[in-house]
């Protein structure tokens, strides 16, 4: 991971997560690297809406959806015969924007992830703030992208914000593979944002928005390892 450069601020303040409505805490379109920081360290979220995504809302649900990184939850047993045994080559941050591109093309319910969100979220890789996770297909006669996930990453907290898959199983070798490594960094806090049952079958589960903006605090504040490649078992 390259070393991290503070963007310019943005002079975006936002509300007080805590009086948000129905989750939302602001509405407007803004996705400059410093305006994205501020929000992602203070709880909240990008999720644009409605006709062409065109209405940009800034979320921190009432209930918060994460990936515990204490070693209570663990892949089903068939995930952990595929992590051990799957032929693919991961990589970290080869690819960053193919994979966040695939996010937003690879989901037949359609996508969230606008150009101008796009374009934001490669400024903060850029300068150091998101990571990606890769998986790839190397049997062929070219290697082939196959999966991945990407998220934000501040302090010890790496903010997961899609994945996608294109041969099964992919895209959870990619977020596994991803908890795995945030684990063997020590990262603090891995945060999936909202429920939806596919993340609860990976072992999410939900917290109230209190205890996340705790979590939150504290794990800005912790100094992760260098990225490692450790061995699944």
């Amino acid at each position: 991971m390259r070393p991290r450069i503070e963007p310019a601020p943005t002079g975006i303040v936002f509300p007080d997560p805590r009086d948000a409505v129905e989750g939302i805490v602001a509405v407007g379109t803004d996705f400059r690297p410093g305006t994205l920081l501020t929000a992602y360290r203070s709880g909240i979220f990008p999720w644009p809406h409605g006709k062409a995504n065109k209405r940009v809302l800034w979320f921190s649900p009432e209930e918060r959806m994460i990936y515990p990184l204490d070693g209570s939850v663990s892949p089903s047993r068939r995930m952990r015969a595929t992590l051990r045994s799957h032929p693919y080559r991961i990589t970290t941050n080869e690819a960053f924007l193919e994979v966040a591109k695939a996010c937003g093309t690879e989901r037949d319910q359609g996508t969230w992830i606008t150009p101008e969100l796009l374009a934001g979220y490669a400024q903060l890789h850029e300068l150091g703030w998101a990571e990606s996770l890769e998986v790839w297909d190397e049997r062929g006669p070219e290697r082939a992208l196959i999966g991945g996930i990407y998220g934000v990453s501040i302090g010890g907290v790496f903010a997961g914000e899609s994945m996608f898959h294109r041969v099964r199983d992919a895209s959870k070798i990619a977020f596994y593979e991803m908890a795995n490594r945030l684990f063997a960094r020590g990262f603090a806090l891995f945060d999936a944002q909202v429920h939806n049952y596919h993340l609860e079958s990976l072992g999410c589960r939900e917290i109230p928005r209190d205890e996340y903006l705790s979590r939150l605090r504290d794990a800005l504040t912790v100094e992760v390892k260098p990225g490692v490649t450790p061995d699944l078992a």
